[in-house]
């Protein structure tokens, strides 16, 4: 997952992701869709989309076609959705102990101040 990861963090990476969703491209016209960046650093983010294992590559003659991997991008919404569940339950947990001791504490505030008030009269 790290290296899906990684590999999603660099926007143009996302981009070529987006574009090969629902279809299957050969990398010249996804190189095309880029006019600030060299053919060979299209084929790099190819690369590392590859390695991370987010895009299939197939060979037809000489050209690469390339597509999403709808499998791998499951497991990665999984993935995610697991740790952000497990963060929000953690983090209601902690909400829910700190709530908890701020009404234990305001009530032994008040019986203290009740105890000096039955003390004091």
């Amino acid at each position: 997952m790290d290296a899906a990861l990684k590999a999603l963090a660099e926007p143009r990476r996302r981009e070529i992701l987006r574009l090969v969703w629902n279809e299957e491209l050969p990398a010249t016209q996804i190189a095309a869709q880029f006019d600030d960046v060299t053919r060979s650093a299209v084929s790099q983010h190819l690369g590392v989309l590859r390695e991370a294992a987010l895009v299939i590559e197939r060979r037809d003659g000489t050209r690469r076609l390339y597509r999403a991997d709808h499998g791998q991008m499951s497991r990665l919404r999984q993935f995610l959705d697991e740790y952000w569940t497990e963060s929000l339950q953690k983090l209601q947990y902690l909400a829910e102990s700190a709530e908890r001791e701020t009404e234990s504490a305001e009530r032994e505030t008040e019986s203290a101040e009740r105890e000096k008030g039955n003390t004091d009269g």
